[in-house]
């Protein structure tokens, strides 16, 4: 028997044990009440599930923790905890986002130090044997840059693969985006399990035997998707495939249909590799994703409770220490920057220049997001209604969340962006004039916190908003810019 029949029988012997287990447990102890039993941990846990889930994540690659405890079973109880009302689900997704983010750049950073002699000298002491290593080094080398997004969810591949990236002289600025969206999703993923599926642990016991019949379902479906993977990966099967779907004139619509899905499939397949427009793109899907988790984050917490944050408090406590005559009439001179009167006649003439040009996309992008934030700021004000700090040092009306003004100047960034990357690349000073750009957005935020017509929340959230909508306008005419401009392919299995 091969190696590889041995290890799939070993795997669905697992599985096989696991479900006989659990029917075993619903039959010895069914009248167990598997809510209160969670509602009692919970209650324990509190507020240090937020410690707990983040060292884990953290330790995980940060320490190769995740060779002897995968880490979704810690993050799934943080969930499970967020379900049962003693944590906020929202902040335990932040907190294992940013510490598996820290946690694999920690690692990325050793192996760039360290080297892979130090792991295969050192790792067997740690369960890193010379063979374990070599199969993740064998993945990253064939699926490159995808081993850091789709390994996130490869218990083996996760706790190696920043290390791995880092030894292989991988440059962080490559890694980085991949790395965002990789932990982000991760997180997001197994917390969301944990809190859903906490709310309906006594119908999932009842359902024990539906239950059991699905898994095993499950486990089946994984296994086909397996074989048919390693054996499509094959050229010469791929041909053969096509070759015998064409001569029955049932399955001809199906190739048909897939060569003409292959440019699209092609296109999602290359940007999950660094290089070229595979890393602009995922950066951009990163940055987006990041805005987008502070928007949401804000907005949930506001609904909740518009009263001011901790970091808000601290916020107005260092304005007020800090202001002085000039500087308030200074504040709002500078605040203006991101009212309509100067955004909307800028956004205009940059789009009239864009245009003149030729640059039709960069002028679309541009018009549609300021369009977005325009409405989002609008829609957000309405849901959350929140109320404005009182004594403003200039006035303001209508809700304070989110920040339209820090929002819209968003569109500073943005510009030096577009002129240093797109319209003359490699220009000298394009570094200064993106740093000028981001000044402006912020200084602009601040001045709303500092005249007390926004708390730093509200700021936050616009910063986040305006960034979101670019980074979304973006990733959208860069996908159908693609499509468009995408060669003709030949027949499906002309490649490798």
């Amino acid at each position: 028997m091969s190696e590889g029949r041995r290890s799939h029988l070993l795997q669905l012997g697992i599985a096989a044990a696991v479900i006989a287990g659990f029917v075993v447990l619903t039959r010895v102890v069914p009248n167990i009440d598997l809510q209160q039993a969670l509602k009692d941990v919970s209650e324990k846990l509190g507020a240090l599930t937020y410690l707990l889930v983040g060292a884990a994540a953290f330790l995980e690659t940060g320490a190769f923790v995740g060779l002897l405890l995968p880490g979704e079973t810690v993050i799934i109880l943080g969930g499970a905890v967020a379900g049962q009302g003693e944590t906020s689900i929202v902040l335990t997704i932040g907190v294992i986002w940013v510490a598996a983010f820290l946690g694999d750049s920690t690692s990325f950073m050793l192996g760039r130090r360290l080297g892979r002699g130090f792991i295969l000298r050192h790792g067997p002491k740690v369960r890193i044997t010379h063979e374990r290593f070599a199969r993740v080094e064998d993945y990253f080398s064939r699926h490159g840059g995808k081993t850091i997004l789709i390994g996130r969810f490869i218990g083996l591949v996760r706790a190696m693969a920043p290390f791995t990236a880092g030894s292989s002289g991988m440059r962080y600025t490559y890694y980085l985006p991949f790395c965002v969206l990789g932990t982000g999703l991760w997180a997001a993923a197994f917390a969301l399990i944990g809190y859903f599926a906490s709310q309906s642990l006594d119908a999932a016991a009842h359902a024990a035997g539906q239950g059991t019949f699905l898994f095993g379902t499950a486990v089946a479906t994984i296994v086909v998707i397996v074989v048919a993977v390693r054996f499509l990966r094959d050229a010469e099967n791929r041909r053969r495939l096509v070759a015998g779907m064409e001569r029955r004139a049932a399955l001809r619509p199906l190739v048909g249909f897939a060569r003409r899905l292959r440019p699209q499939a092609r296109f999602v397949i290359d940007r999950l590799t660094p290089g070229g427009l595979g890393l602009e793109f995922t950066t951009l899907v990163a940055v987006l994703a990041v805005a987008l988790y502070v928007v949401i984050a804000y907005t949930v917490v506001l609904v909740q409770d518009p009263g001011p944050t901790p970091g808000d408090r601290t916020a107005a406590d260092l304005a007020a220490a800090l202001q002085t005559p000039w500087l308030t009439d200074l504040a709002k001179v500078v605040t203006q920057l991101g009212s309509s009167a100067v955004i909307l006649p800028l956004a205009l003439v940059a789009t009239v220049l864009l245009c003149i040009r030729r640059r039709w996309v960069e002028a679309a992008v541009l018009l549609a997001a300021v369009a977005i934030i325009y409405a989002g700021v609008q829609e957000l004000k309405d849901a959350t209604d929140r109320p404005r700090p009182p004594d403003p040092l200039t006035s303001s009306t209508g809700s304070g969340f989110p920040s339209g003004h820090a929002a819209h100047s968003i569109i500073y960034p943005w510009l030096a962006l577009t002129l240093a990357v797109r319209l003359r690349p490699g220009m000298a000073g394009g570094t200064a004039l993106l740093l000028a750009g981001v000044g402006l957005a912020v200084i602009v935020g601040l001045s709303r916190v500092y005249l007390r017509v926004h708390y730093l929340s509200d700021v936050s959230a616009g910063w986040a908003l305006g960034v979101a909508a670019f980074a979304a306008c973006a990733v959208v005419a860069m996908v159908v810019t693609h499509l468009r401009q995408n060669p003709h392919h030949g027949p499906l299995g002309d490649r490798d």
